[in-house]
């Protein structure tokens, strides 16, 4: 049998049903095997009362036992559903691996050390239910950024994200958030690689609000986002939505330019009028060092850029799954198929030999 090509993007076709439940909650995480009997003790009794629900965990390469315990969890929490990657992929790519396997008409994304409180979920829910938002925000109230330094970077990243980019974002929004499903279906269509998910949320357009919810401290265990980390998340971040710092350059180099005419006639009329002084070689370097490091920066941005597209035009697979515990597919006869998590063909009959 023939299968019709698909574009390579990290929608699944196969897990959204039309009759799903109300609501999916999407936990990303990595290394939080002390954090998960305590999320789950709270989590759990919020969406009974909310209504018909699933969870989808996304193991993200964990080095300790948390892919172990959320296995044994299954027995207590039946509801919840399990994604195991092959390796840390990083969170973006994670939160898109759950989206990707959830089925409810609307998804909520939270972090799993319990700063994002999951008895926020009832009050992210009723504009979503009553005024029609597509995305409603949590705005972080009583966040602690980590100190003055922290702070200052971050509010520069912000700054320099809003100048540069094409989207806005409110800096004052994290990723405590619900989505519909019709948000869900559009995020998952887009493909790139190099992802920054709430640029991309912003991007797509859609009925956004925001709702102010406290920011508890870490339950347990210390951040995956360390300095370095965040600095290429910004970086990416600003290169994705924005081609100002390769338009910039464009400006820079005729600064220079015309500031060097100016400079060459100042000195050939003070030289006709005063005669020849003797060359500052001191200056000289000065101005060499500060052209070249110039030149360095313009084509290390240069480069950003042409390592998006390297990376994009390659088209490997978005993330690999290794295992899958809950799901219809997660029997042993099709675990192989989960090697590459690529979209299927709808009109797909995987019972058919041909295959």
């Amino acid at each position: 049998m023939k299968v019709a090509a698909t574009p390579a993007t990290p929608t699944d076709r196969t897990s959204v049903t039309t009759d799903g439940p109300l609501i999916s909650v999407v936990l990303p995480m990595r290394n939080e095997s002390r954090n998960l009997d305590r999320l789950f003790e709270r989590l759990v009794p919020v969406l009974e009362r909310i209504g018909s629900y699933e969870m989808v965990a996304v193991d993200d390469g964990s080095t300790d036992d948390t892919l172990d315990r959320l296995k044994q969890l299954r027995d207590t929490y039946p509801n919840l559903k399990v994604v195991s990657l092959s390796r840390n992929f990083g969170k973006e790519i994670g939160v898109t691996a759950g989206l990707a396997r959830t089925s409810g008409r609307a998804v909520v994304i939270m972090d799993s050390d319990l700063q994002h409180v999951p008895e926020g979920i009832p009050q992210l829910l009723i504009p979503w239910q009553n005024d029609g938002y597509a995305i409603v925000y949590a705005r972080r109230v009583g966040l602690d950024r980590g100190g003055f330094v922290r702070n200052l970077l971050t509010k520069t990243f912000y700054r320099m994200f809003d100048f540069m980019s094409e989207v806005k974002i409110d800096r004052e929004t994290g990723d405590f958030l619900l989505l519909d499903r019709r948000v869900v279906d559009a995020f998952l269509a887009m493909p790139e690689r190099n992802r920054f998910n709430r640029g991309l949320l912003s991007w797509a357009g859609f009925k956004t609000t925001t709702i102010p919810l406290a920011t508890a401290a870490r339950h347990a265990g210390t951040t995956q986002f360390g300095f370095l980390r965040l600095l290429r998340l910004a970086v990416t971040a600003i290169t994705a939505f924005g081609t100002l710092p390769l338009r910039v350059w464009t400006y820079i180099g005729t600064l220079f330019s015309l500031s060097g005419l100016f400079f060459g006639a100042y000195i050939s009329v003070r030289t006709l009028i005063f005669g020849a002084d003797v060359p500052g070689y001191p200056s000289i370097i000065v101005a060499v060092l500060v052209s070249a490091g110039i030149q360095l920066i313009g084509l290390g941005i240069i480069g950003e850029y042409l390592g998006h597209v390297y990376s994009e035009v390659k088209r490997r697979p978005l993330y690999l799954v290794q295992e899958t515990v809950g799901f219809p597919d997660s029997t042993p006869d099709r675990a192989p198929l989960l090697n590459l998590d690529l979209p299927l063909a709808p009109d797909m009959n995987w019972s058919d030999p041909e295959i």
